[in-house]
């Protein structure tokens, strides 16, 4: 029998809650590879699920800052060095210098999987020297790959040009949920607006807050990151503790049952680099495939989507314009139907049974 060809997907990311890379590793395993997924331990990291392929954690003396990205690819590139593999994935540009110099070395080839466009996010667009230092690894390592793939088509071209490669999109869409009558025509009595991913700077949570003064309803805010000390702080200063809800890190399947409950769904970025005007968030499709009409940024992909859909309503981060699109949609029924059965038309087409299939065919012509 013919040895399954092993690919070793590398990222810096908490492995329990990376919805894209449990769908990736799970589609690559279903397909007839052999797949690894190597992710960081961090300090709260709950015990890993056991899956249909490897999981593997690094663990880190450093959390943060350029101390925690030197070490985690030092260790990361010790590991790929000792491991065998056909396929190296540098899942960003924060393990990709590992992962180049490990497949140069063995002579594998390189996969580069972009999350983002990663010098334009806003943790690095307004950073000078940052930004130079992983432009550097970036202009240097992404050529080298044998295959890139992002999550949207627009920033495919996007980083296609810039750095002289082709770049195939595998947009983060979830897998079909398949709903009930029940499901569908669900009580509307407690009409739950959820947020759910990082908690971090450009996402539009602290403009969303405020809007929370002008709307009768709860906010449900699922996930963690650098901002929770102060979103607490802006709902207590606030006195919106009746209306706000942290919920914290939640697993992926516990995400869905909690996606159910709500009535609309938050997808707001505030334009800060070029990562987020381009981007095209999972969560934007996990309220879809839910069938709950979502407020999303008013940016190119999301426009091109409303355009041919009509799913979503558009608007900025700004707090008026969010607390009218928020009350629009609670209060004019017609409107947020249509939006609705838009969205449970939507989901068809925007289910991870199909845009997997991208995903396969680009390892397959490695092998």
């Amino acid at each position: 029998m013919d040895r399954k060809k092993k690919i070793v997907f590398t990222a810096t990311t908490d492995l329990s809650y990376d919805q894209r890379m449990q769908r990736i590793c799970t589609s690559m395993a279903t397909h007839g590879f052999d797949v690894e997924l190597v992710g960081r331990l961090r300090k709260n990291s709950i015990p890993l699920d056991e899956l249909s392929y490897t999981q593997i954690r690094i663990e880190c003396k450093f959390e943060k800052g350029i101390l925690f990205y030197l070490e985690f690819n030092f260790r990361l590139f010790l590991f790929l060095l000792k491991h065998d593999a056909d396929i190296i994935s540098a899942v960003d540009v924060d393990t990709l210098l590992s992962c180049t110099l490990a497949a140069k070395i063995k002579n594998k080839s390189l996969v580069f999987d972009a999350h983002e466009y990663y010098t334009e996010s806003p943790e690095i667009v307004n950073r000078p020297m940052i930004k130079w230092i992983w432009e550097a690894v970036s202009g240097l390592c992404i050529p080298k790959a044998k295959a890139a793939y992002t999550v949207g088509p627009m920033l495919a071209e996007l980083m296609g040009n810039k750095y002289d490669i082709h770049f195939s999109c595998v947009r983060n869409v979830p897998f079909s949920i398949r709903l009930s009558n029940q499901q569908i025509q669900k009580s509307t009595n407690q009409k739950i607006i959820l947020y759910q991913g990082a908690m971090n700077h450009g996402r539009g949570i602290e403009e969303s807050i405020l809007a929370m003064k002008q709307v009768n309803a709860e906010l449900w805010l699922a996930g963690d990151g650098d901002l929770m000390a102060e979103l607490k702080k802006l709902v207590s200063e606030n006195q919106l503790n009746d209306k706000v809800k942290f919920l914290g890190y939640v697993k992926p399947t516990e995400l869905k049952a909690i996606t159910q409950e709500a009535y609309i769904g938050l997808n707001l970025l505030q334009p800060i680099g070029l990562s987020y005007y381009y981007s095209l968030a999972n969560k934007f499709f996990d309220y879809m495939q839910q069938g709950i009409p979502c407020i999303s940024a008013n940016f190119p992909e999301y426009q091109a989507i409303n355009q041919a859909y009509n799913c979503t309503l558009l608007s900025s981060c700004d707090v008026d314009e969010i607390a009218h699109s928020i009350n629009l949609l609670l209060n004019d029924e017609t409107l947020y139907k249509t939006l609705k059965e838009n969205c449970l038309k939507a989901k068809e087409d925007f289910c991870w049974e199909k845009e997997e299939q991208n995903l396969i065919e680009i390892y397959r012509k490695l092998i």
